[in-house]
């Protein structure tokens, strides 16, 4: 019997840069709710926190920045060389997380859950799942990776590779592995695949959404799909005017990031939203729409069904990063409840930290709080 009755939970694993996160995301393209446990360990210890103390009281106030934060680069540095002090590192941070995965499925409407963790396998959490996934990878692959996505030194990239237990543990424990080695279009095969066997009603993921039928014109919605590719990199690299010049390899990559939404008036395309949620938190970074669509109408059915569908994921905010052309409809963003702000002013350092990881240089930032029971509340 499942551990969480009407769920099935899929455990997502794999060493560092293995392409978990990747993985994730097409699953939730597929209509699976999926949680981000490694991303709550890092809100379990921000300032005012449930981990934010118990760390200080351990291993001393020198970890903090000039903000009072936690520096995840001096923690890291600091357990990733002694195994005592991640031991210990962990002791701290497993049991708030395991209390908020349980929060969060209970609350899931989905049936299918996917729980990414690093440390799947040496939690209480594997005996709790119903399948286990891994994901796998060259070493070189995962070394290129660490050095061109967050800018580790090889010497540091190998450090972290070493410091984890080892892959083919993870291999010989799981139900299902992912090969991530060659390209998105091989590894989108093999996660379809994989999840036609657990959910095969589900298999071609949400349905195009009518959206509503303004004066102004038809509009209807559309999730967009990796067979869509094509047709979202002309729209992003016209209604951008060249700035974001894309290919079809671009938005297949994109995939493994975000989703994308597609809006058609009279049946054709004169929008996108192409929006990530991370740590209960969503981002819509790639926001067009044709001029001849009227703002007043379109904005807020593209801005709405990002909010339904990131609410379904149990967001707690929105943030919006828009093109200069679209930030000057005041009147727009205040009727669908989005209020200009700077990173620093969210007053929630998830939140805070999304905006800035996030923000393109020169772009304005509209938020709008979807909840205010947030897990990992301070205590």
């Amino acid at each position: 019997m499942s551990h969480w009755p009407g769920k099935y939970v899929i455990g997502l694993t794999g060493n560092i840069a293995t392409g978990k996160s990747v993985v994730r995301r097409m699953l939730e393209h597929l209509g699976a709710y999926t949680i981000d446990a490694d991303a709550l360990s890092h809100r379990v210890i921000s300032k005012g926190a449930p981990g934010y103390q118990p760390v200080l009281d351990r291993f001393g106030k020198w970890l903090l920045d000039k903000e009072g934060q936690i520096d995840r680069g001096k923690l890291g540095r600091l357990v990733f060389s002694d195994a005592q002090a991640l031991a210990q590192l962990e002791d701290i941070i497993h049991p708030y997380v395991g209390q908020a995965v349980d929060i969060l499925i209970k609350r899931a409407t989905q049936n299918v859950i996917v729980v990414e963790a690093i440390k799947l396998l040496e939690s209480n959490l594997r005996s709790q799942c119903d399948s286990i996934w891994v994901t796998d990878a060259p070493q070189e692959v995962q070394v290129e990776r660490l050095i061109r996505k967050r800018g580790l030194s090889r010497e540091d990239a190998l450090q972290r590779i070493h410091s984890q237990s080892a892959q083919k543990e993870k291999l010989v424990a799981a139900d299902v592995v992912i090969a991530n080695k060659g390209s998105y279009e091989d590894l989108w095969k093999q996660v379809s695949e994989a999840w036609k066997r657990i959910s095969p009603d589900q298999e071609t993921g949400p349905a195009t959404l009518i959206a509503a039928r303004p004066e102004a014109g038809s509009f209807s919605l559309q999730r967009g799909k990796p067979r869509d590719s094509q047709k979202i990199a002309g729209l992003v690299t016209k209604l951008s005017k060249g700035k974001r010049a894309m290919n079809s390899d671009d938005v297949m990559e994109a995939f493994g990031d975000k989703a994308f939404l597609l809006l058609q008036m009279d049946r054709e395309l004169v929008g996108v939203a192409g929006w990530q949620v991370e740590n209960l938190v969503s981002r819509t970074i790639d926001l067009y729409l044709d001029p001849r669509a009227a703002a007043d109408k379109a904005l807020p059915l593209l801005l709405g069904e990002v909010e339904r569908a990131s609410s379904e994921l149990q967001c707690e905010a929105s943030l919006v990063f828009p093109p200069i052309e679209l930030v000057g409809f005041d009147a727009v963003w205040k009727q669908a409840g989005y209020e200009r702000r700077t990173p620093e002013t969210l007053g929630v350092q998830a939140w805070t930290d999304a905006a800035i990881e996030s923000m393109p240089k020169g772009s304005a930032l509209f938020f709008k709080q979807l909840r205010t029971d947030r897990v990992l509340r301070p205590i």
